[in-house]
Order: C-alpha cells, then structure tokens, then sequence
C-alpha cells in the first residue's frame, strides 16, 4: 500500500542536517505501524514527506505503486483529502468553531450539506455525541485529540499518519485514543504511520521501526515498552 524508497531530505542551513538518510520501509493495507525514536530524529520529516507536504531531495514514496512525486496539483490535492488522513495536534484545530464543524472541515469540500449527517455516527463512534455542539476550546485535550482522528478519518482514507497524537496526554488517555484510533482503523482496513517518543504509545503498534538521526535502525524495546506489551497481552 505505501512503500518508501531509499527516501532522502537533508537541510543545508549552517550545519547540515540528515533530516531523513535513505529510509526504505513499506506498510500493507491494515497494518499499523509504530515510528519510534527521540524528538528531532527525523519523523516528523518522514510523514510530511509521506504526505507530499515537502519534496524529496532523492528517492520515492510509492502509494499503490505510484510515486506522489509525479501527482498533478489536483490529484496531490485529492491525495490530501481522501488518499491520507493527518492526526496532529490539537491546536491545529479552529478552536471557536464547534466540535462537529472541526471533525468535518475535509467533508466541506465535497458537501457542504451533508457534511453533519455523515460525521456524526464517527464522532458517536468516537464517543463525542454529548460533545458534537460544543466549542473545540471547551473540549478536553483527549476530546480534541478525537476530534482530530474524526477529522483524519472522515474521508475513509487508505493511510492515517498520526503524528505524536498523544504527546500532551496522560496515561489513560492515551491507552483510550490509541485504542480507538487502532480499533477504527482495523474495521475499515485503513493503515497507520504512527510518529511516536512514547514507549507507550509505540507499544501499540503490529510491528515497530525504530528511527534516529533519520535512519532506520533495529528496534531495542526498552523496558517500559516490553512491560507495557505484556500487560496488554
């Protein structure tokens, strides 16, 4: 479904940066899959180029055998809309608007009308029915993480990049995010990149890459990871 090929970004301001150094990986339809390392070691890059938001100085990302490289404007823009949901951060929601109108901002696009009717049974599933009416302000932080994955999964996309979605959760609620985000994602067949520092989150993940300094490296769970994988089992 997605497969990275010796993936290249480096930054030449002063000293220069291995943002990403020749990363090759792929994920299949329905997998969910962990990007695992400390803060700046490339990830963040790693998914902004996955979802053609910078360009690649060498190498390719290959979405159902076709490099996003080639797309037209147009077919990026619908690329962005219904080929690739985004869970970031909650502050990249409008947080005057409501709850509902947030989680359906993609929807907008196609029907303006109808974008309420068909968000709604997401954010019921989401658990956010009592929540849909108010401001996103007003909300939780584990309620606007859901609004965000409301939002990333509105279009029933074929991939979910989820960039540290839990990096301002406690413990509870980021068991309760990750675990609806892998168990929606699962019904639908949709697979996950997900961008993590967290041994915690990571842990959730059918199989995990480690990544530092912009490269792959073999995974060395550490100790809360392990205990946490088998609590869960």
């Amino acid at each position: 479904m997605l497969e990275l090929r010796e993936l290249v970004k480096h930054y030449r301001a002063g000293e220069p940066v291995r943002a990403v150094d020749g990363i090759s990986m792929s994920i299949d339809t329905g997998e969910f899959v962990a990007l695992y390392g400390p803060s700046g070691s490339g990830k963040s890059t790693l998914l902004d180029l996955i979802a053609g938001l910078i360009a690649a100085d060498r190498g390719a990302v290959l979405v159902d055998g076709r490099d996003i490289a080639g797309f037209s404007d147009r077919e990026h823009a619908d690329y962005l809309l219904n080929g690739v949901g985004i869970v970031g951060q909650p502050r990249n929601l409008i947080h005057g608007a409501l709850a509902w109108e947030n989680a359906s901002l993609k929807l907008w696009r196609t029907d303006t009308r109808g974008a309420r009717r068909c968000i709604e049974p997401l954010m019921e599933r989401l658990g956010l029915e009592e929540r849909m009416n108010h401001r996103t302000r007003d909300l939780s932080m584990g309620e606007r993480q859901r609004v965000m994955i409301a939002q990333a999964l509105s279009t029933d996309p074929k991939l979910v990049l989820a960039d540290e979605p839990t990096g301002n959760l406690d413990t509870r609620r980021t068991r309760e995010v990750l675990e609806l985000l892998k168990e929606l994602c699962a019904e639908r067949g949709t697979a996950v990149l997900l961008a993590t520092h967290d041994p915690q989150a990571a842990a959730y993940a059918d199989r995990i890459h480690e990544l530092r300094d912009g490269r792959l490296e073999p995974y060395r769970p550490d100790t809360g990871l392990a205990s946490l994988s088998e609590a869960q089992a």
